[in-house]
């Protein structure tokens, strides 16, 4: 039973979703085979995607299917140092989309991946 598995610990993409889309933020998990969720902001989203995870899993061991493993080899923590003026920039976007500047770093940087 995986039910403590923190959805984190798998690889998730999220982008931005356009118009014709519905707008909002689409987040993925490559691993889970058709685990998706969307929000109108990254952190609603990456909040969405927590609940899809678990429904995810525990549909897959309902039906016996296996579940992967979640790939552990990295942290998922990394430091950057920044020029003052650049981390004030990031700082002011993130207020402005009304997320966390973890949040913000963390979509920008799946956005460019992603691409």
């Amino acid at each position: 039973m995986m039910s403590d598995v923190n959805f984190e610990d798998y690889a998730f993409e999220i982008r931005p979703l356009s118009d014709a889309e519905g707008g909002g933020y689409l987040i993925s998990f490559p691993d889970l085979l058709g685990c998706i969720s969307d929000g109108e902001s990254p952190e609603e989203a990456m909040e969405n995607g927590k609940d899809a995870v678990k429904c995810w899993i525990a549909a897959s061991e309902e039906s016996g299917n296996l579940v992967p493993q979640p790939y552990q080899a990295y942290s998922g923590k990394f430091v950057q140092r920044l020029p003052r003026s650049l981390h004030a920039r990031l700082v002011e976007r993130a207020k402005k989309e009304h997320v966390s500047l973890n949040t913000l770093v963390t979509t920008y940087i799946a956005e460019r991946l992603g691409h």
